[in-house]
């Protein structure tokens, strides 16, 4: 793929220096050509025609579900503090932190 947009591999350079990554000259090259392609991908992106398509915000199609949301008391505060190490019947204990 032809690039149109074209990016230095000084600027490759000051992307890596930004990065505080080490990037060889060879690596320079190589990545100023890879992102020369990326951004002209990003062009041919660009002009596709979207005017007419709806948003997708997911490829899967997701039910709700048919459940209302209760609040239900599921556990006695007995229970809830059976296996706690320290409690004082009605709350769990826990070291102080300061």
């Amino acid at each position: 793929m032809a690039a149109h947009n074209t990016i230095s591999r000084e600027e490759v350079a000051h992307m890596a220096a930004l990065s505080r990554l080490r990037v060889s000259d060879e690596e320079q090259e190589l990545f100023a050509r890879q992102f020369g392609d990326i951004l002209g991908y990003m062009d041919v992106l660009a002009r596709v025609d979207t005017d007419n398509v709806e948003p997708l915000y997911s490829p899967a199609q997701h039910t709700a579900r048919g459940r209302e949301d209760q609040a239900v008391n599921r556990r006695s505060r007995e229970e809830a503090l059976g296996n706690a190490p320290e409690a004082d019947g009605e709350y769990f204990i826990v070291p102080r932190i300061v």
